[in-house]
């Protein structure tokens, strides 16, 4: 079991960067990925292979411009992750995503 980040500085200096950038991050909640940060997205994967069909469908997503990192992580790993709001430590939770179809 993995988690995926993605992780992106897109430009936004004109009306057509602005919607490009619109159009990654709308694609990333289509694709089942939840929000971390304004530009750090995650989203469960349940093997390798599930992970390399998410990156092959980012890859076919990505801008034309900016930079976009991809992370694999194993749940243990993220189970690890430490979280802060402010200065208080919220608990690293698992995002709601994981819904059957």
């Amino acid at each position: 079991m993995m988690w995926l980040y993605v992780m992106f500085d897109l430009p936004v200096g004109t009306k057509s960067q602005r919607r490009a950038a619109t159009q990654f991050r709308q694609f990333l909640l289509d694709q089942g990925f939840e929000m971390a940060q304004f530009s750090v997205y995650l989203r469960f994967a349940e093997s390798k292979e599930a992970v390399e069909a998410h990156i092959r469908r980012v890859r076919g997503a990505l801008p034309r411009r900016g930079k976009v990192h991809i992370v694999s992580v194993t749940d243990k790993q993220y189970e690890n992750a430490r979280v802060f709001v402010g200065r208080r430590r919220r608990r690293t939770a698992k995002p709601s995503q994981l819904a059957l179809f």
